[in-house]
């Protein structure tokens, strides 16, 4: 039997109501639907799932779930919940547009906030950042339905084009396999704007860069050397 087609905006309320119910992923969750609205799940089929309606297919597939959960999956399913949920819009770039800029993934739930766990926040920012300009480039929802072994490293392929990833918190292995994919994380505990942060990002680019941001930035040994001996001087 072939999958269904789902749209991106479906296939977001599905991953995203799944982290809503306990035990759940996003792939158990279409089953589910399968047998409560039918497929492929589409917006006119969501927007009238009820929560008993989800309650009484989820029996068997799922422990019982909390009914306040069950509101929260059918609010996200169903739209309802969408502005909660809704993602910025991204900005066209291709290699070569912003010349010394180096790639930066932010952790995020929400818009265009740093407030994210590595290993289980909803989805990546992807922005491009120069000294002079910030672009949001591209958004990447986690989705780790089809991931049986090493969710962490699904997580670090997932964002291996960036140096940099700003995230709330991230564990010390999540943290080895982000380095390991070239990837220099950075918490920021409290959260936050992620542009506000990439503001600050930006002054270090246009000034003296630390040694491990202009390695990152593809500087050679002598220039980090340089950028080091200048920030010292200043």
């Amino acid at each position: 039997m072939s999958e269904p087609t789902l749209s991106r905006d479906i296939a977001l309320r599905i991953g995203l109501a799944a982290r809503a119910l306990e035990n759940a992923d996003a792939a158990l969750l279409l089953q589910v639907l399968a047998d409560a609205v039918g497929l492929p799940p589409s917006e006119a089929k969501l927007a009238g799932l009820k929560p008993k309606q989800l309650k009484n297919a989820l029996d068997g597939a799922l422990a019982e779930q909390d009914s306040d959960a069950l509101k929260t999956a059918c609010a996200i399913l169903s739209g309802k919940q969408i502005e909660a949920i809704e993602l910025p819009p991204t900005e066209a770039y291709a290699d070569g547009d912003m010349p010394d800029s180096l790639r930066v993934a932010c952790a995020s739930n929400q818009g265009e906030l740093i407030n994210g766990h590595f290993g289980s926040c909803r989805y990546f920012l992807i922005y491009q950042v120069s000294a002079d300009e910030i672009r949001l480039v591209d958004i990447r929802v986690t989705d780790e339905s089809d991931v049986v072994d090493d969710k962490n490293a699904y997580r670090a392929a997932l964002i291996d084009d960036a140096q940099v990833v700003f995230v709330a918190s991230i564990g010390g292995p999540a943290a080895a396999k982000v380095v390991r994919a070239g990837v220099h994380p950075i918490k920021h505990p409290q959260g936050g704007e992620a542009r506000d942060k990439l503001v600050d990002l930006q002054s270090k680019i246009a000034a003296a860069p630390p040694p491990w941001l202009a390695k990152a930035m593809g500087h050679a040994a002598e220039a980090r050397v340089r950028f080091t001996r200048e920030s010292a001087e200043a």
